[in-house]
């Protein structure tokens, strides 16, 4: 019997060696442990390793062939050829329906719709396709939904009250108002307000690159700043779904009904026309809350106002409740533009402004900001007459979510 002395040390040489050892060079190195411990050895070094026993014993075959005389030594390549696992489309073709089956009960829309995402888990999944005789782990299962177009959405801050009876299909609703608009090459848009962010040297979370020792100096204690360049801004975002382009304001004042359908208008007067030049209609979807919630009434007038200005009819789906963080332009643009000034305070509206619209990622997003300095009133009162001159047709299906602005009169669009 092997003490312990002689166990410690090989898994020691184990654990400095196994990062720079590849498949062929760890199986014969174990197997050259295992021999030179004699009896016992190959249990002792497959108990320390947790290499398998059968794979210590093929080292051992390697290492004798290598010991003839006219042995050949080995190729560059680690495995002979047509070894290593089989992909599970091969070796198991049926698990693919399977997932799918499995998935489809909780998946949003139709299989080509752009607003395709899963709420199971992959552990769940790979425990569930284990179950019917498929094993797999959750990395292969991830792997396969990615393949597959899917997104796994994060459960973090998705409950804000009650789920909704009718939350799947109006996720339905909107999949095909996208799909029908995106079909015709009108506009889709998602929107919505980042979190309001402190202007000054305050400490901002996440790191960067910086000379060793040298960190970025902020304040010990987050005392407002009312400086006129300081206080609270919030970034409002339009993201253009087919286009996968961002439009920011960065407001200085309330965030009211009017500044998110300002921006929006914004983005239609810099980019929009542009791209969409045959648009007669777009289509808005945004969350049930906020100065964009289906409950305002300013936000009505706001629409209107903007249809009026633009010539547009303003078709609008909301998501229902407890689902905000499911907009798409939560992951698409907003989760971008805080990786993007990740541990840099944010000291002014230029900086604020420069890094918003250096945002870029691999998949091409692009994103223009601007400061936004006008005055936006808050606690306006809206009366039922001014409500009632709306020109607004509601939808049967919870006409509360989705339902159309027409301008008042046609008019040529700026």
């Amino acid at each position: 019997m092997h003490d312990a002395t002689v166990a410690e040390g090989i898994r020691r040489k184990f654990e400095s060696l196994d990062p720079v050892m590849d498949e062929r060079v760890r199986r014969q190195w174990a197997a050259s442990e295992a021999k030179s411990l004699g009896w016992g050895g190959v249990s002792l070094v497959s108990k320390v390793t947790g290499i398998s026993r059968t794979t210590i014993q093929a080292g051992m075959r390697e290492l004798k062939e290598r010991e003839k005389p006219d042995a050949i030594l080995p190729a560059a390549r680690i495995r002979r050829r047509g070894g290593g696992a089989k992909p599970l489309t091969e070796s198991d073709p049926g698990i693919a329906a399977v997932l799918e089956e499995l998935v489809a009960p909780e998946t949003r829309g139709d299989p080509m719709s752009p607003l395709r995402w899963t709420l199971k888990s992959t552990g769940t999944l790979a425990a569930e396709l284990t179950r019917r005789g498929h094993p797999v782990s959750a990395r292969t299962v991830a792997t396969m939904l990615k393949a597959a177009d899917y997104s796994l959405q994060g459960n973090c801050k998705t409950r804000e009250g009650g789920a909704h009876v009718d939350r799947n299909a109006q996720f339905n609703h909107i999949n095909a108002r996208v799909a029908d608009m995106q079909s015709r090459g009108q506009p889709v848009v998602s929107v919505d307000a980042k979190k309001k962010e402190w202007v000054g040297d305050f400490k901002n979370p996440g790191k960067e690159w910086r000379p060793k020792g040298r960190p970025e100096e902020v304040r010990v204690y987050d005392f407002i700043d009312k400086a006129p360049d300081k206080g609270r801004v919030t970034p409002y975002g339009v993201y253009d779904l087919t286009a996968n382009e961002g439009w920011v304001s960065v407001g200085t004042d309330h965030d009211t009904a009017r500044f998110a359908a300002r921006t929006i208008l914004k983005w239609w007067r810099e980019t929009g026309r542009l791209r969409y030049p045959n648009a007669k209609e777009i289509l808005i979807t945004a969350d049930g809350g906020g100065s964009n919630s289906s409950r305002c009434r300013l936000w009505k007038i706001a629409l209107q106002e903007l249809a009026d200005e633009t010539g547009l009819t303003l078709n609008v789906s909301h998501f229902p409740p407890g689902t905000s963080k499911w907009n798409k332009i939560e992951h698409r643009l907003f989760c971008h533009l805080t990786q993007n000034r990740r541990g840099r305070p944010l000291v002014s509206h230029d900086l604020i402004v420069k890094l918003i619209g250096g945002t870029k990622t691999k998949a091409g997003l692009k994103v223009k900001a601007e400061l936004d300095t006008a005055k936006y009133a808050s606690g306006i009162k809206v009366t039922n007459k001014e409500l009632e001159a709306v020109n607004i047709k509601r939808i049967d299906f919870h006409g509360e979510w989705n339902y159309s602005i027409m301008p008042k009169v046609k008019l040529d669009r700026l």
